[in-house]
């Protein structure tokens, strides 16, 4: 869901540590520190109680999924000011989280069973119809997670959800600027009355690495750099990735869309969670002839947002002090090579790290609010003549995670959408791709390798297929053996190239 920059902290993670709110800059709570040392060993417990956890068969696992939902439902007041205190949300944003991960839950409950029953391949060619082929999924004994800070609860368990349905053990590892909430997670896990296939691992790079090194398969949501820093330790022991990293995501509004609909996605879209979302709206090319109408109906938008953590505000602080300095840095560049701030543009005074939503305009590619990830509340907008030229710019990125098109013709959004080089494109709409459990949600170019959801997929992805051929028949056993002649295996090589040709030659007439 989220890809997020990563800054190096200067904590020491040994012990305890305090994590503070960024809106007020108190004290959140405190947090134990893992010692990297004593990863291999919660490592091997979780692969010992993954045997049980396997064996209990996709029916049961779903019976213990099914209560921690229900718990989570039941605690989500709880939750949700532990994650404002950690983050300095605003409620509003806050109460996305919970909801999103009993989607997930609830879709897998219903689909699990099905999802990972073996399968029985056909035969490649009706004269190898004699063997039965059928392909088994089998859990990978144990996930890491490396989940960001921007949505502690929704990323901490999107994915374990997944592969704990598939039958794997997870280990967690939290930020280490958001551990808070993954503890209040891990409690109700146990709580719910689940078995200790869930365990956490807190702290910063040391610890990660120690993760890496202990797990069969890593699910990773980050920066691109640290993506690949992540794939290259994996690759020391040859242990599959998948990879969410970071967006640049683009709008298109084409001259015939409803501009009031796209001027509100735009301004959600991209003051979401104080933008710190990697499907966010980070830079919109409209049509000439709609312009001025779109950038009036997004100005009138913003002037209506409250800043602030908590109730009675849409969107709140940034996580740290070093994202409002990227934010700052974007929009100095931008203001300095000729854009114009129609609102916000510099930080206000007092506590908390705020910054106000910033609507620029008069912008191009010169700068960096249109080519780097900006992980901060800004809208650029910028005018084009055609709609090629809109996809050019939209394309014109290394970045490739999702779009958005906004058009009055359903079908004429379609064709600009297959023009994108993404992973998914919303149609009159942003992040609504999310929800869709049933497809890939996955990153082109540098925003990632592998996807997360994908009905089946998504659970699929945790499992090493297994491939078991059984005879149908004694009939032909053997066949291709030494034991035979020389001229009987001549005989069946003739026969097999002229049954494997028919098709073939065909469909070459």
């Amino acid at each position: 869901m989220t890809a997020t920059p990563d800054v190096e902290l200067t904590e020491p993670f040994t012990g305890t540590g305090t994590i503070t709110n960024p809106a007020t800059g108190t004290e959140a709570g405190r947090v134990s520190w893992t010692d990297p040392a004593d990863v291999a060993r919660v490592a091997a417990g979780l692969r010992v109680a993954q045997r049980e956890w396997e064996a209990r068969g996709a029916k049961g696992r779903a019976k213990v999924l099914a209560r921690f939902a229900v718990w989570l439902g039941q605690h989500r007041d709880e939750i949700e000011r532990l994650l404002i205190a950690e983050t300095g949300k605003s409620a509003v944003d806050a109460a996305q989280e919970v909801p999103l991960l009993l989607m997930i839950a609830a879709y897998y409950i219903k689909t699990m069973e099905q999802a990972l029953a073996p399968e029985t391949r056909p035969a490649a060619l009706p004269f190898l119809a004699i063997k039965k082929v059928t392909v088994h999924y089998r859990p990978r004994a144990v996930v890491g997670i490396i989940a960001p800070w921007n949505y502690p609860v929704a990323n901490a368990l999107m994915d374990a959800i997944g592969a704990l349905a598939a039958g794997c053990a997870v280990l967690l590892k939290p930020s280490e600027r958001t551990p808070l909430t993954a503890e209040l997670l891990l409690r109700g896990w146990l709580e719910s009355g689940a078995p200790e296939v869930l365990a956490l691992a807190q702290g910063a790079r040391a610890v990660s690495e120690a993760v890496i090194d202990n797990s069969d398969y890593i699910q990773f949501t980050g920066s691109s750099a640290t993506g690949a820093k992540v794939m290259e330790r994996a690759a020391r022991r040859l242990t599959p990735v998948s990879l969410e990293l970071g967006g640049k995501d683009p709008m298109i509004v084409l001259e015939d869309a409803d501009v009031d609909l796209a001027a509100h996605a735009a301004v959600w879209g991209a003051m979401f969670n104080a933008g710190q979302t990697c499907v966010s709206v980070e830079r919109v090319y409209v049509l000439e002839p709609v312009y001025d109408q779109f950038v009036d109906a997004v100005v009138r938008d913003v002037a209506s947002l409250k800043t602030g953590a908590g109730d009675g505000h849409n969107f709140g602080a940034l996580i740290d002090e070093s994202q409002v300095a990227v934010t700052e840095r974007h929009v100095a560049d931008a203001l300095a090579k000729g854009a114009r701030a129609l609102t916000g543009g510099s930080r206000p005074a007092g506590a908390g790290s705020f910054y106000p939503p910033t609507v620029l305009v008069d912008v191009d590619h010169s700068m960096a609010c249109m080519t780097e990830e900006t992980f901060g509340p800004t809208l650029p907008i910028m005018k084009v003549a055609t709609v090629d030229e809109a996809v050019r710019l939209a394309n014109d990125s290394p970045y490739g995670l999702s779009a958005s098109v906004f058009s009055g013709d359903v079908e004429r959004a379609r064709e600009v959408a297959v023009q994108l080089d993404c992973g998914a494109v919303n149609v009159n709409d942003v992040i609504s791709n999310l929800m869709c459990t049933t497809a890939p949600m996955g990153g082109w170019k540098d925003s990632g390798m592998g996807a997360r959801f994908g009905g089946a997929d998504g659970l699929r992805k945790f499992c090493r297929q297994e491939a078991v051929v059984v005879p149908r028949t004694t009939v032909g056993a053997g066949g291709n053996y030494y034991s035979n002649s020389l001229r009987a295996l001549k005989r069946m090589n003739g026969l097999l190239t002229k049954l494997a040709l028919i098709g073939p030659r065909r469909a070459a007439k």
